[in-house]
């Protein structure tokens, strides 16, 4: 028996679940650049670490820049409630996108966490902005 096999395989109704689940409140940098290159667009891109320096020096394409520590309800008021938010941090040595994802979630907001962050933008060899105006890439929602 293999290290594989090691443990009891799930059935796949325990596997579409579980994928399911995750699929629900993860993207991945593939996925967002993808939309960011066509135009489709449906969500709102945040980049949730990091001072306003560092967030000049290199971003996502179309992210604003709110720090985890600054969502408020006051704060995320701007967007309809309906808004997708996609949050990112510094990369999987960060938990800035998990504490942005649990402040939208318990703010009544729809979440996806895009894994990987800057770190795995950059592994993915896709292209950063700079600077602090930042033009978002957002489609209108509702």
């Amino acid at each position: 028996m293999s290290f594989v096999s090691e443990y009891p395989v799930a059935a796949p109704g325990v596997a579409v679940e579980h994928f399911s689940r995750r699929l629900s409140v993860e993207t991945d940098c593939a996925d967002v650049a993808a939309c960011l290159k066509s135009g489709d667009v449906d969500f709102v891109l945040l980049h949730v670490v990091g001072s306003p320096e560092a967030y000049a020096r290199r971003h996502v394409p179309g992210a604003l820049h709110l720090p985890h520590r600054q969502i408020t309800q006051e704060r995320v008021a701007e967007w309809p409630e309906d808004t997708l938010f996609v949050v990112y941090c510094a990369g999987p040595h960060c938990n800035g996108a998990d504490q942005a994802a649990l402040k939208l979630a318990r703010l009544g907001r729809k979440v996806k966490l895009m894994i990987g962050g800057i770190t795995g933008w950059a592994d993915e060899g896709l292209a950063f902005s700079a600077g602090l105006d930042a033009e978002p890439q957002i489609a209108a929602i509702g």
